[in-house]
């Protein structure tokens, strides 16, 4: 299993649009096998800056999920509408520690 936690900013007037977006992607993303969750939050304190939280079962799911059409379309549309890249940062779980555990708090 695999977690990705991508950080976001996007320019002020862009926020609605990238919310619209970003939620029609994690629509069809957990719709791949190889995604166990696909979470977008808004930070409070700063309504420009999400977090997407993805968890994918094998290491390799990250790659197939970056090859979807949908992905695709959610890249090149939302690129510019960020305030700066974003970045992304790895991690695997240590609570719970099966697939099945995971898959049960959806």
């Amino acid at each position: 299993m695999l977690i990705v936690h991508v950080y976001v900013h996007v320019h002020p007037h862009r926020v609605d649009a990238f919310i619209a977006a970003t939620l029609e992607n994690a629509r069809n993303s957990v719709q791949e096998p190889g995604i166990i969750r696909f979470d977008v939050v808004q930070q409070d304190e700063d309504p420009t800056r999400f977090l997407l939280i993805e968890i994918y079962r094998t290491p390799a799911d990250p790659a197939a999920h970056k090859e979807t059409a949908h992905y695709a379309k959610w890249r090149d549309t939302v690129e510019s509408w960020m305030a700066e890249p974003r970045r992304s940062v790895k991690y695997h779980a240590l609570f719970p520690d099966a697939v099945a555990e995971w898959e049960r708090a959806r």
